[in-house]
């Protein structure tokens, strides 16, 4: 079963390391001791609390689509020719690319410090694991 230390935890949560022992301490997540002695979450506990306390940014689009992956974000770069466009969205912590034309950069209104809403619709997503 995994486990993560404090600090694991924190920087996988992106707060501090006080938070998740503020947390643990308010009962909101149960601290276990390691092997080594060290103040531990369980994985799959940290996964839900995760999940249940995600702060997700509301769409503004109020489109309805079938696409579920929705990341709304600011457009911080834009390089375009004239054809094609490079445009990249600051959507929390995660940055993402979009590659589309220029004439659709323009349609939009696209530019650094617009609202936007990247919307991600795949049929493949790759999964890794850092011990693989």
């Amino acid at each position: 079963m995994p486990q993560f230390r404090f600090a694991e935890a924190a920087r996988l949560l992106g707060v501090s390391d006080d938070t998740i022992r503020r947390w643990a301490d308010a009962g909101e997540l149960t601290a276990r001791l390691d092997t080594a002695g060290r103040k531990v979450v369980d994985g799959a506990e940290l996964a839900a609390f995760a999940s249940a306390h995600a702060n997700e940014t509301p769409d503004p689009s109020g489109v309805g689509r079938s696409a579920r992956n929705r990341f709304v974000g600011l457009v911080t770069s834009i390089v375009a020719d004239r054809v094609m466009a490079q445009v990249e969205i600051q959507c929390g912590p995660h940055k993402v690319v979009s590659l589309m034309s220029s004439e659709a950069v323009r349609e939009l209104g696209l530019e650094p410090g617009s609202l936007a809403v990247a919307v991600v619709k795949a049929t493949q997503v790759m999964v890794e694991t850092p011990n693989g």
